[in-house]
Parts: structure tokens; sequence; C-alpha cells
């Protein structure tokens, strides 16, 4: 028997639900991600109505900070939430670009005919951060563990000291190079000589944007209220430049005329996000109308322990220039082809920093009135393997109110020098 042609399908992005998204240590401090995770898939599974065997082909989900009763994270919110537990899931993990990772693993297998429909998604809690073994107490348990006598068991366990209860606390910090997310963003802006003023200008508008846009109910259908919260905490309606302005640097410290602040770098979030993927016959047999089509998505990585880091070229967020510079190439497209661009704002500074990146390889400016027109992660937050599925839910809920055919790009800068891109379209 001679192979069938396999045949690309469209995937429709339907819908999304998420929960609010909570500084960390606030509300959703005894939260953990499963039970934020399933809150959200609640939310989407009530609005579409999914509870019935089959109606999702799969679950894709994860989160950066795990514990190891997360270790099978995705199928346990399953079996907790009003899915079917029949459905099958399983982790993904790609640091910040987590979120988008999944709704790609999710869309790949849609459009190759392998499932009619799937949920992907992330949940993270800086909260509720895993605490480790203090590494020598642990090779001491091992080594008495290991013992093969009562005695050697006492021997072992004698070697522990006070200094080895201190646990391992997890560090905001890349281990090639020990320096903060926010101190490398520090020296790409410096590279690319963004200002203090631009940075303030930039997370102000992210938060009256985002006011205006819970204000319009766009998020009407797509945030579910969690212990209390309605809308995100992070959120600020009255920020301003000129507010922002009096806030003092805690990145960049070391070099003369800081520019970033907490006022213009996300805070530590908890939250949840999840978005309901499909072919258009899946569509079209359960009566929904898609927001959207995911079309296009690419993932970069650069060098920034031994490439161009100072000249800004390889700054640890700088992938997404690369990503996002590759896939429009291969889809024949430059940034003027594009009706809104979702930049996820890790920082003021790294948003403009992959502006100025973009605009350097000839991929054109972003006018900046389709730039995060709904606010975004300074407003939000960010919840690390949450954010991509809010942004992809976010994006194609925007497009779907536009009356004529419109296209969206979304850039997600990630830890380890990693990129996501990828283009939502609605015909």
């Amino acid at each position: 028997m001679s192979p069938q042609k396999m045949s690309v399908r469209r995937v429709a992005v339907v819908g999304g639900a998420r929960i609010p998204f909570a500084r960390s240590d606030g509300p959703y401090a005894t939260a953990s991600n499963q039970q934020m995770l399933t809150a959200a898939l609640d939310g989407l599974v009530q609005r579409y109505v999914l509870q019935e065997p089959g109606a999702v082909g799969e679950f894709v989900a994860g989160a950066v900070l795990k514990h190891s009763r997360d270790f099978n994270l995705a199928r346990e919110t399953v079996l907790g939430s009003r899915l079917h537990p029949a459905t099958p899931a399983y982790d993904i993990q790609q640091a910040c670009g987590t979120g988008l990772q999944a709704v790609i693993a999710a869309a790949n297998k849609i459009a190759l005919g392998q499932t009619e429909s799937a949920v992907a998604g992330g949940a993270d809690t800086a909260s509720d951060a895993p605490l480790g073994v203090n590494d020598s107490l642990r090779r001491i348990l091992l080594q008495a563990r290991r013992a093969k006598s009562p005695g050697g068991r006492v021997k072992a366990l004698a070697k522990v000291r006070p200094g080895h209860l201190v646990p391992d606390i997890p560090r905001n910090a890349e281990p090639r190079t020990g320096l903060s997310m926010g101190e490398h963003a520090a020296v790409t802006a410096r590279a690319w000589g963004i200002g203090r003023k631009a940075q303030d200008e930039l997370a102000a508008t992210s938060h009256q944007r985002l006011a205006a846009a819970y204000e319009r109910g766009l998020f009407q259908d797509l945030v579910v209220p969690f212990r209390g919260l309605a809308r995100d905490q992070n959120l600020r309606p009255g920020s301003t430049a000129e507010k922002l302005a009096s806030l003092k640097p805690v990145f960049g410290l070391d070099h003369p005329d800081p520019t970033m602040t907490a006022g213009n770098s996300t805070p530590l979030t908890d939250g949840a996000a999840t978005v309901l993927l499909a072919s258009e016959e899946w569509a079209r047999e359960r009566g929904v109308e898609p927001l959207a089509y995911l079309t296009a998505y690419e993932t970069a990585a650069v060098d920034f322990v031994g490439g161009d880091v100072v000249g800004g070229e390889d700054g640890l967020l700088m992938a997404p220039a690369y990503a996002a510079a590759r896939m429009l190439e291969r889809a024949g497209l430059g940034l003027a082809d594009f009706d809104l661009v979702e930049i996820h704002e890790a920082f003021a500074s790294q948003v403009l920093a992959t502006l100025a990146a973009w605009e350097k390889r000839g991929l054109g400016t972003v006018d900046r009135a389709r730039l995060n027109v709904a606010g975004s992660s300074l407003a939000t937050g960010h919840p690390f393997a949450a954010t991509g599925a809010r942004i992809v839910a976010t994006l194609a809920k925007l497009l779907a109110e536009r009356d004529a055919p419109a296209r969206g790009l979304i850039s997600i800068c990630a830890a380890g020098g990693q990129g996501v891109t990828a283009i939502l379209e609605r015909a």
C-alpha cells in the first residue's frame, strides 16, 4: 500500500480562559500550579462545553517553577478538572516561552490530522516556589540510604551540621553567568541606548491600555475569577510616565545612569492560562466561530555567554529578533504587514531593544498604535509559563474584533537566551 499524501490543515484558535494574574505572596500565595491551572482549564471547559468524552484530543501545558509533585502536572490537572478523565496530557517547558510552545505543540498535531482539538497552556507560582534540600545534606542522606547496616546509616547521618539545614532557594539567575534576567536586560539596554523616559512611557501605556481593555469588556470571556480576584492585581490604571519616573533603579546599578526600575520591569507573578485550538472541521461541527488561525511560528536561541552581548546582538532576551526575521522571511512578510504586534514585556527596555533590532535587520518599524494595544506583561504580570497562552488568546480576540482580514505577530523572549515567535491571522 502506498503511503497517503499528508496534507497540512489550518489550525483555529477558538478561545481562551485564564485566571487573573496576582503578585507573588498575595491572593494566590497558597495556590499550587495545579490548582491555578485547573481553575483556568475549568473555565475553558465550561465556556465551550468540553466535558464529554473525546471533546478535546489532548491537553498540553507546563510550568517553570515546579515541585516534585508537579512531575505530571498536565495529566493531574486533567484528572482534577471538568475535562473528561480519558483526555491524554503531557508537560512541556521552555522557560517563559512555555505557553507558546505548548500552543505550537498542540497545533502541529492538529495541522497533521493527528487530533481534531487540543487545549494548551501553562501556570506558574512564584509564591509557592520549590525549596530544594541543601546539596550537601542531600548527599549525606543518599549515603545513609545506601548504607548496609544501621551503624552505617548512623555514621552517615552524624555528618549533618546546622549549615546543612539551610535550603537551596531558587535564584532568578542564569546558571552560566550568575546574572539575573534584569541584570542581563540592563546590559542590553545600554548596548541599544534605551533611555529611562522611553521605558517609563511604555510601561505607563501598558497599564493604561490594559485598564481600558477591561473597561470595554475585552476580557469578559477570557478571564475567570479566582480566589477573590476578577482583574489582574498588578494593574495600575492611574500609571503615568511622570509617576514612574520617581522610582529608583533596581538593575544595572554597577554602571552610571541605570534606567531599569520595578515600574518598568515585570513583577514576580502567580497565574495560569489556557487556549482552545481545533481544526476547522471541529469548529464547524460544534457551531463555533474561530477567533483566528495560527499560521506560522519560529524558535531561536542566542549565545548570550560567548556571543556579541556587549554589542547587544546576543543579549539574553534578544533571540526573538532572530526568530522573527526567519519567520517573516519564510512567510514573505514585513512588520508593515501586521495590524497588531504583541511583544511580551519582560522589561520595557527589552521590548524597545527588540523593536530596534527588528528595524536594524530591515524588517521595518512597528507603529506604536499597533503594539500591545490591550496592554501586556508590565501591566498584567508574568507567571512564566502562562504568558504565551495569555497572549495567544488575547491577540486572537483582538483580531476577531476587526471587521476586515487582519494579521498579528507574537514575540516572546525566554531565559536561556531563547525566543519564540508566531503569526495569527483572521481571513
